[in-house]
């Protein structure tokens, strides 16, 4: 059944993928031959609607849209081709699958915000993770609680930041102090403790996670404007890692260190899926969201075969004032998706070495 959900949540970002391409074909009057479910070979004709025909192929992964001219050995003239259409035009239409898929991530991102709350900076710190065996475990603190005051030799200081706390943590390291602690119903209590002073390496001297933001609830028709606006920054954040982690992927396949070990393939982001369905549908959409940000990402890359390599052959259009030849920018594509597959099969061996390993 997992393995059901996940084929389905791949060719659902696929398919949002090339619907972009479509709608933005159609807008630009070019001809939109072919509107595959699946990968070839065909397997059944859904039908033909407006010289479209939309198909349904053996391969259950994503789908494909075919656009008059495209892809020809030699340019096609009419015009509803597309390399009839204008650079900008041109642009759009290979830009907008990438669109989609962002676009899809932002909405995802902001149906979980609209349903947990919008995370909003407060002026108190709660404790939202403790390591086993740390300070903090052994004193006694809970989850949640929030950290009012700090106490050192009788002297309290109000805690509204979660760096002030920090900094007063460290500055104390290795002598006795007092946290004064409220829980959800505002009851007080006092624990003293010891922070670490050379504390295992990501705990911290005292060993717990603390943040200032709540997830707070608005009117309910605040929230889905609100989820919009902070799921927007949460697809600018993912893109940003996403960037600097191919930035690093690049850079050690040039010094030739070989691809990194938090790279997975469809395989191994398969293994990360079968975890995420354990913690239900909002982790399942969050998911789903990361997936399609990087499938956007990935897309924009001007690496050939991908829809940003075809956008550089525009560029290049556009300086040199004229068409490269069809049969040249595809062989350059034939190429690439040579390379990409490569890629990707190797990928998939070592995610498939590892989970024999485990």
């Amino acid at each position: 059944m997992q393995i059901l959900v996940f084929i389905i949540i791949l060719s659902v970002l696929v398919l949002i993928h090339e619907l972009g391409h479509f709608t933005a074909a159609k807008l630009f009057g070019v001809r939109v031959e072919e509107f595959g479910i699946g990968l070839p070979p065909r397997a059944k004709t859904l039908g033909i609607r407006k010289g479209t025909i939309f198909s349904l192929n053996w391969l259950p992964l994503g789908g494909f849209v075919r656009l008059k001219g495209e892809d020809a050995d030699e340019i096609i003239s009419g015009a509803d081709t597309f390399y009839e259409k204008p650079i900008w035009q041109r642009t759009i239409m290979l830009l907008a699958g990438v669109v989609m898929n962002f676009v899809l991530g932002v909405i995802l991102f902001g149906t979980i915000y609209t349903v947990l709350g919008i995370p909003t900076k407060t002026d108190s710190v709660r404790v939202v993770e403790i390591v086993s065996n740390s300070p903090a475990a052994e004193a006694g603190i809970r989850l949640e609680e929030k950290v009012s005051k700090f106490s050192i030799d009788n002297n309290q200081v109000p805690i509204k930041e979660t760096g002030q706390l920090v900094g007063l943590v460290n500055q104390n390291a290795g002598k006795e102090i007092k946290l004064i602690l409220t829980d959800k119903e505002g009851k007080e209590r006092e624990v003293n403790l010891i922070p670490r002073e050379n504390p295992p390496e990501g705990e911290g001297a005292l060993g717990v996670v603390l943040s200032n933001v709540e997830l707070v609830k608005y009117p309910i028709w605040q929230m889905p404007f609100r989820g919009v606006v902070v799921g927007m920054e949460e697809a600018l954040s993912w893109g940003k890692e996403i960037v600097l982690g191919l930035w690093i992927l690049i850079g050690r396949l040039i010094r030739g260190e070989g691809v990194g070990a938090d790279v997975a393939g469809p395989i191994g982001i398969y293994q990360v899926s079968k975890q995420v369905y354990q913690f239900g549908i909002l982790a399942v959409l969050q998911f789903v969201g990361v997936l399609s940000v990087n499938l956007a990402i990935l897309n924009i890359i001007p690496f050939p075969a991908l829809d940003g390599g075809r956008i550089a052959f525009l560029v290049v259009e556009k300086i040199l004032g004229r068409r490269i030849k069809n049969k040249i920018e595809g062989t350059v594509h034939a190429v690439g998706m040579v390379v990409l597959i490569s890629l990707m099969v190797l990928i998939t061996v070592r995610d498939v070495i590892k989970i024999f390993k485990i």
